[in-house]
């Protein structure tokens, strides 16, 4: 397993090196469940967020701990957060869960863009800012994402890499908390999290990380509020005109005052329905615009695998659908937490592979063959759908006549950065979104806080407008450019003649 691979995992993961061991340390002798070895130290000169002080192994004594190893763009890192949440509810006095943020990306490793993503995903736990993987490497961590185990104390008792942990980690959580009995400190603890903390300010703010944006037959716009759990239509002003669904996290289908969804993101429209990928609940909603009523057209809320051979020409369910595009009665899905395309019959509803294998990688060729990077935004031109293919800071051609994958821009999941010029040395940073007008892509670059162009005739990158902070999309309003400025909670409209920004006051 390469030392920086996301890892996904078809099967339930063991949890490793979690069997007896001898030891001469009396203070465990008698347990079953002791660790191995001494966990090393986790405290870092780069700085902790979600607590108001630092922390050390040995202030857990008496407590599990668990160590998730994660970094914020990593679908999969989001993928198992719902895990964690359960973890620290069913064991709210006995076990501290410690977020070790081991970043990919120039971007990720700043403490106020780890912040940010600390709200966004609604995170309740002390990280620490691993921003040059000293913890990482003293735990010989290999994959995002990785959790460790840490016995009362203070010793690892086992690691697993991927998703799918909750039940053997649960299952020694148990077997600890049982062997110590009254040895465990069950005095819990306090922690001073950035949604409490003074000088917060996002959820004063009407639009909280607003993702994707489209533009309806009669010049309004739908956005989706991703933080707010809503779509909302507004017009060119900013006046919001309807709100879909009640702002409350969940997965409930009905009106638009009492349906529910979780952090919404791509949205396509077709006649009087709204198409929506509906991300974290990992399904595809339609918007019935006339009756006002939302319904799940696709998915079950579980996640869904396939790779390789598997389930081609069959139903599938999405997996963090990120984008949608509509072309003709067929509907395309960024299948971001699959790294997939996938396709919906929107007369029947039924969602297929399309293109991609499902291993993470740049891998150009026919569409079975072929591989992406958690694909995030799409765009259809003639016979070509490009793709934002963010993990890998590329941007991906599928030819739909020819049936085959390329890469015009991008080198792979480590070639990444802010470099303009020509398409073999040019470099983007996990770019999410991309719209198409004048031979040209437009593209949110969004963790270098830029939109860039990419000329198809010339294979040139140039930066167009800078000075975002983690834009998730683009697109055209006449002569204005529209951008979800997602981590400062506002929609931009640029003046294509003087780029001139101006911030959509977006409310009631």
């Amino acid at each position: 397993m390469n030392k920086f691979l996301f890892l996904i995992s078809l099967v339930t993961l063991s949890f490793l090196s979690c069997q007896a061991q001898t030891s001469s340390d009396k203070t465990t002798a008698d347990y079953k469940t002791k660790g191995k070895y001494p966990a090393p130290e986790i405290n870092t000169p780069y700085g902790w967020l979600n607590t108001n002080k630092s922390w050390q192994i040995k202030d857990f004594r008496g407590k599990v701990v668990l160590l998730d190893f994660w970094t914020f763009g990593c679908i999969n890192c989001q993928h198992i957060i719902p895990d964690l949440r359960k973890l620290e509810k069913e064991f709210p006095n006995e076990l501290v869960v410690i977020g070790v943020h081991s970043a990919k990306f120039y971007s990720e490793r700043a403490n106020k863009n780890i912040r940010k993503a600390i709200l966004k995903f609604g995170i309740e736990h002390p990280v620490v800012n691993d921003a040059k993987f000293k913890v990482w490497q003293s735990y010989g961590v290999n994959a995002w994402p990785t959790v460790v185990l840490i016995d009362p104390e203070g010793r690892v008792v086992g690691n697993a890499a991927g998703e799918g942990f909750y039940n053997a980690v649960r299952l020694y959580i148990q077997k600890m908390v049982k062997e110590r009995g009254d040895k465990i400190n069950r005095t819990p603890l306090k922690f001073m999290l950035e949604k409490d903390q003074q000088g917060n300010k996002t959820k004063h703010t009407f639009l909280r990380f607003p993702s994707k944006i489209i533009q309806g037959d009669k010049g309004e716009l739908y956005i989706s509020d991703s933080g707010n759990n809503r779509i909302l239509k507004i017009d060119k002003n900013g006046k919001v005109l309807l709100q879909i669904g009640s702002g409350t996290q969940g997965l409930k289908d009905g009106d638009f005052d009492k349906a529910t969804f979780y952090e919404p993101h791509g949205l396509a429209l077709k006649g009087d329905f709204l198409y929506v990928a509906d991300t974290k609940n990992n399904v595809i909603r339609r918007v019935d615009l006339k009756r006002k009523k939302v319904k799940t057209i696709a998915g079950d809320g579980r996640l869904d695998y396939y790779f390789g051979k598997e389930r081609w020409g069959v139903a599938v369910n999405p997996n963090s659908p990120w984008d949608l595009w509509i072309d003709g009665e067929v509907m395309y899905i960024a299948n971001a937490g699959n790294h997939q395309i996938l396709t919906m019959d929107l007369q029947t509803n039924l969602v297929k592979r399309f293109a991609g294998s499902g291993r993470e990688a740049l891998t150009d060729g026919s569409f079975r063959k072929s591989a992406f990077n958690q694909p995030s935004g799409l765009v259809k031109n003639g016979n070509t759908l490009y793709v934002a293919d963010s993990e890998a800071s590329a941007i991906r051609a599928i030819d739909l006549a020819k049936g085959e994958v390329s890469t015009p821009l991008g080198k792979g999941l480590f070639e990444f950065g802010d470099v303009d010029g020509k398409a073999n040395k040019a470099r983007l940073q996990h770019a999410v979104g991309v719209t198409f007008r004048a031979n040209k892509l437009y593209i949110a670059d969004t963790y270098n806080g830029k939109i860039k162009t990419f000329d198809l005739k010339t294979q040139r990158l140039k930066t167009f407008v800078a000075g975002l902070n983690e834009p998730n999309d683009v697109m055209f309003v006449g002569n204005a450019m529209w951008v979800s400025d997602t981590n400062n909670h506002q929609i931009v409209k640029i003046d294509l003649n003087t780029l001139k920004k101006q911030v959509v006051k977006v409310g009631k």
